[in-house]
């Protein structure tokens, strides 16, 4: 046979093979023309030191965190212990745990009665084995940064609790928070109801309603009111009351209900909920089949006050926190059942929290066929650093660009916050990067989406500037 291959360009054996069409595009505008501001893989790193610097230097909004106000923490409040170990206590714990310590060790090592010297011997055995992962990079980043701890061991946890207590004095959280890691204000989920911070400009807050539909909490949410509840009627008041006393301030109604159930809500009449409501009330039996109807029902009814008062409406979705109980199965259903909400309440704009993980590929498509969808990448930095930047890329290639948030610390501990915000901006970078390197993006297209994605967004959707405005004015602080 003759030598058909012989004199073939290098772009004919592209197209031979089927791959001309990839090859030809990188550092190729989309009409065939190059484009002049492209980055080809071996280009000097000018271009990624300025996007660096771009990125580095952007202020954040922090659109997740679970921060106490500074004068809790500085009385001992919401942690378990107050020492070095405090930054393991908060979703690197579970690490620990899963990688094999024992449930009285985890113990000993958060506790308040073990000297905090004493506790490397605790945490040494399982430390090389969960150091890199993304809480512990998180927590590894803010000992560097915060204490000038470069590797923890038994040599430098004197060090440590010694940076520590220098630290923890007042005016720390806006040292770390708005002087270190550059975030312009933080939104908070106090986990229950509304919390009237002290630090209202700083720690804006979510009023968490899951109380609401979930139980319901009955005496938590009725007590402040002063209203009585005898029937499905008066706690629909309560639920007006939230929103009508607590709306003007929040920036978003948050419900993290996902960890016990799925996000299917049907849209159940009041007729149909009332007797329901009244056997909870009266403490009488519910099958799991009129909880559901009930959680339902007042899901929906939180939900149209939410919408009425102009609050965006935050959902957990993907991970669970803790260790040993999570049902993956249950979160696989998230991105779908998203997409209902969407659809049955047009007017409602939905954040769909910490990218669903690990089903992030199926949550681009929500946000690229709803208007009303959002996605927020909240905590998912510190679970899955590799997906998150996987994710970025995905969405912004997919759908709309000013619909994603790119952090939330999702902290208790103000100290990790710092670590967590330097992981989210080193995966800004190397999402825009690569996106630029791939021939995806242009230069111009990389540095004109830090803004928006870092800070932008989110104030044109929660409406920072008027709520940062009447949070400035309020009695409590």
């Amino acid at each position: 046979m003759p030598d058909e291959t012989k004199g073939i360009t290098r772009r004919g054996a592209l197209t031979a093979m089927g791959i001309w069409g990839t090859a030809a595009t990188v550092g190729t505008a989309a009409g065939g023309e190059p484009a002049s501001d492209m980055v080809r893989e071996d280009a000097p790193d000018g271009f990624r030191r300025e996007l660096e610097l771009r990125v580095d230097q952007t202020p954040i909004v922090d659109t997740h965190e679970h921060l106490p106000d500074e004068h809790e923490r500085l009385e001992g409040g919401w942690v378990p212990c107050d020492d070095w170990s405090v930054l393991f206590s908060h979703y690197l714990d579970s690490d620990l745990a899963t990688a094999g310590m024992s449930d009285h060790d985890l113990k000993q090592f958060l506790s308040r009665d073990v000297d905090p010297v004493a506790k490397w011997p605790l945490l040494a055995p399982v430390w090389p084995a969960v150091k890199n992962t993304g809480y512990a990079r998180a927590v590894r980043i803010a000992m560097k940064e915060l204490y000038d701890v470069d590797d923890l061991n038994e040599r430098t946890v004197g060090q440590l609790q010694a940076g520590y207590e220098a630290l923890r004095k007042p005016g720390f959280y806006q040292k770390i928070l708005v002087d270190m890691a550059r975030i312009e204000s933080c939104q908070v989920d106090s986990l229950s109801s509304f919390r009237e911070s002290r630090q209202p400009t700083l720690l804006m807050q979510d009023l968490n309603f899951v109380g609401m539909h979930i139980g319901p909490n009955i005496q938590g949410f009725a007590g402040p009111t002063g209203k009585e509840v005898h029937g499905l009627g008066d706690w629909h008041a309560v639920i007006r009351w939230w929103f009508e006393k607590y709306a003007p301030y929040a920036v978003a109604a948050k419900s993290q209900a996902a960890y016990g159930r799925a996000l299917d809500y049907e849209q159940v009449p009041a007729e149909a909920a009332e007797p329901v409501f009244q056997r909870v009330l009266e403490k009488a039996p519910v099958s799991a089949e009129e909880q559901k109807l009930l959680e339902d029902h007042l899901f929906w009814y939180a939900v149209e006050q939410a919408t009425r008062h102009g609050l965006p409406v935050k959902l957990h979705t993907g991970y669970y926190a803790g260790h040993n109980y999570m049902p993956l199965g249950r979160l696989a259903g998230n991105p779908a059942q998203a997409t209902d909400l969407c659809r049955r309440s047009p007017d409602t704009q939905w954040v769909f929290m910490h990218i669903a993980y690990p089903y992030w590929q199926d949550l681009p498509a929500v946000a690229k066929h709803y208007r009303n969808a959002h996605i927020d990448m909240c905590w998912a930095w510190i679970i899955d650093p590799v997906s998150s930047t996987r994710f970025l890329k995905s969405y912004l290639l997919t759908a709309p660009a000013n619909k994603v948030f790119v952090f939330g610390g999702d902290y208790i501990p103000v100290e990790c916050v710092l670590g967590h915000a330097r992981l989210a901006r080193q995966g800004v970078v190397r999402a825009l990067w690569e996106l630029v390197v791939e021939g995806y993006l242009g230069r111009d297209d990389a540095l004109e989406l830090v803004e928006p994605l870092l800070r932008g967004n989110a104030h044109r959707l929660y409406r920072l500037q008027a709520k940062a405005e009447r949070l400035s004015q309020v009695p409590w602080a």
